[in-house]
């Protein structure tokens, strides 16, 4: 026979084992999302620090590996605000990235922490901190491979968009 304090033990117990059940049912599910930025060309000042991509696309490729594989586009100015947004934004956090130039006709590749972007038209300005290689002064086809944000995998996400289009999306 149940007492009163049993019920309200078992009764306390339940709530809060529904409580765990349901705050596990509630937490998002997490990707990790690497980036991928072109522009025709490319200048470097060692003085500022300053990388400046000319004619930069205005999309910039996102994507996951395994177990998602979510693809998809989003214009460059949806981009820039990862600096700003967030608690896991990229100012608190700064992404490394592979640069990828043409110079002449050799690839050089060096890779640097991103910091502070400014897009200006098509112009798009990085102070950087060098990790890895030694920038060239300028460069022609550029490509800039920026490493993993984590996003949540909810509807109104990168990842919760595109998983509604077949793993592809437009962010527009």
């Amino acid at each position: 026979m149940l007492t009163r304090h049993s019920f309200i033990a078992a009764a306390a117990l339940t709530f809060i084992l529904l409580g765990v059940t349901v705050a596990a049912a509630e937490e998002e599910k997490m990707a990790d999302f690497l980036f991928v930025q072109s522009a025709k060309s490319m200048s470097f000042d060692p003085a500022t620090n300053k990388l400046t991509l000319e004619n930069v696309s205005p999309v910039t490729v996102f994507f996951t590996d395994r177990p998602e594989r979510i693809a998809g586009n989003m214009k460059t100015t949806a981009f820039i605000p990862f600096w700003s947004e967030g608690k896991d934004s990229f100012k608190s956090d700064p992404p490394n990235a592979d640069i990828s130039i043409i110079d002449g006709k050799t690839l050089k590749q060096t890779v640097v922490e991103l910091q502070d972007p400014v897009l200006d038209g098509d112009t798009l300005t990085y102070t950087v901190k060098l990790t890895q290689g030694d920038m060239p002064a300028a460069g022609t086809e550029v490509a800039v491979f920026i490493d993993i944000i984590g996003r949540p995998l909810t509807p109104l996400s990168v990842a919760g968009v595109g998983r509604r289009s077949f793993r592809r999306a437009a962010i527009y």
